[in-house]
Formats: C-alpha cells, structure tokens, sequence
C-alpha cells in the first residue's frame, strides 16, 4: 500500500452520495490535499468542516463546478491555488440520469444534461487534468466512475446506458494512449447504490423511486470509496483497469425498471 499523504485528489461530484464518501474514505487512510467539486458549494464548504476536524492533515478545496459547464473547466483548474494546483488523482464521480422515457418519447433538453455531465463533462475534465499529469513527469491516476448500466441496458435507459458505455470506452482508449507512461487509468462499474440516484432519475419524485429499490439492500457509498482507496493506494506496477462492484441481488440492470404498485 503506498501513502496517501501529501497527495492532492480532486473528486467532481463531491457534494453528496458516493463522491461524499469517497472523499471520507480518502481522508481516514492519509493526510491528503483533497479537492472537492460540485454545483452546490455550501454542501462542499459544510464537508470540508467535517473533515478538517475529524481528520488532522487532511486538507480541502471546496469549489464551485458543474462540469457540464464545460467552456468553465480550463480556467477553473488553471486559477486553483499553488497549494493545490499539482493534481496526483482525478476522480471522475459527477454523473446523473434524467427519466426513464423510451426514445420515442425522450426529452432532449434531459438527454443533452446527461451527455454533456456523464460523458463531456468527464472528457473535458480528463482532458485538463492529464496534462498536468505530463508535467509531472507523466504520472497521475484517473478514476473514472461509469456504471453496470455502460454493461447492460434496460427499457428507458437509453441515454443513461449509452453515456456509461461511452465512458467505458473513453477510459479504455486513455488506458491505451498512456500505456507508455506512469498514469494509471481505472474504472469502476458500481450496479444500484444507495443514494439520491433514482430520486433525480425520477424528477424528484421519491415514491417512484423507493418503488425501484423497496424490499432490496443496495451498496453504499462507502463500498465504492474503500474500491476507490484499495486502486489507488497500491503499487504503481497494478492497475485496477475495471472493476465490477454489484450488490448480491443483482446480476445485470433488471433492477431498473422494476415498476411495483
């Protein structure tokens, strides 16, 4: 197991649910620099409290990103402080899917938030990043999150299904463009977590989205962040290229359309 310590981990997406947890579970093994991401700065701002006094030398950059914004990226990693501005690890979290529509019935403005967050939003990150990487002598790790749905489709999943899988391959792509480096590039393929997932799939509505999950005991955030440590925290010769992580009740998205009164 290699150090955490003094390494810088930006994370997008961090304000809730698994990017929440992966930035706890970074905190607890090292006294890392993390920078933490999301639209809704003042739950970034509350989670670097948390951390700060719960653990001693860890460090956190709350900001303000949406990373669908994607003209904003550049210049956001460009003006982050001296303190923060060497990235060792990017951590791609920031994702959503909007409805369960069939395609006959898809709302493109729902349709372009998902592919510009799920799949540009992640490029354009990446993009920025790994340059750095290559400043620094080639080296980094990439994490980037897709999904079992990148694997395997369902009815109304169309969009959502096909930006993971567009993430699968990009990440398989980049594996390949810096095989001559010291970048490692992994992937990890979560199936049904226990967050607010289903309830922005839904629209808000929560009872649509306990009836997906109602009777069922998903993964945790926590699960996800201590996948995320174990990959990153290892010898620089291994490489956790993809990785699978399902709940014991499932097999494949089945799950997803699952429609009980």
């Amino acid at each position: 197991m290699t150090s955490l310590d003094g390494r810088t981990v930006f994370i997008t997406g961090a304000s809730t649910g698994v990017g929440k947890a992966i930035a706890y579970e970074i905190a607890k093994v090292g006294k890392a620099n993390l920078i933490l991401a999301a639209r809704r700065i003042a739950l970034i701002e509350e989670l670097k409290t948390e951390l700060e006094s719960k653990y001693e030398g860890v460090k956190v950059l709350p900001l303000k990103l949406d990373v669908s914004k994607v003209e904003e990226i550049e210049s956001t990693i460009a003006s982050l402080p001296e303190e923060f501005a060497n990235i060792d690890v990017l951590i791609n979290n920031a994702g959503l899917a909007l409805g369960v529509d069939y395609v006959r019935n898809l709302d493109m403005q729902d349709t372009m938030k998902v592919i510009n967050t799920n799949v540009i939003g992640l490029i354009a990150m990446t993009k920025a990043i790994i340059r750095i990487f290559y400043k620094n002598d080639g080296h980094g790790d990439i994490v980037n999150i897709s999904s079992i749905a990148g694997q395997d489709s369902y009815p109304g999943g169309s969009i959502y299904c096909c930006s993971k899988a567009a993430v699968s391959m990009f990440t398989s792509t980049l594996r390949q463009e810096t095989i001559d480096t010291r970048i490692r590039v992994m992937e990890i393929d979560p199936g049904m977590i226990d967050t607010d997932f289903l309830t922005v799939r839904a629209h808000g509505d929560k009872a649509a989205a306990d009836r997906v999950s109602r009777g069922l005991e998903p993964l945790t955030g926590q699960d996800i962040g201590e996948l995320i440590v174990f990959g990153i925290t290892r010898r620089e010769n291994f490489v956790l290229s993809q990785a699978t992580a399902l709940p014991s009740f499932q097999a494949d998205c089945t799950y997803m359309y699952r429609k009980e009164n």
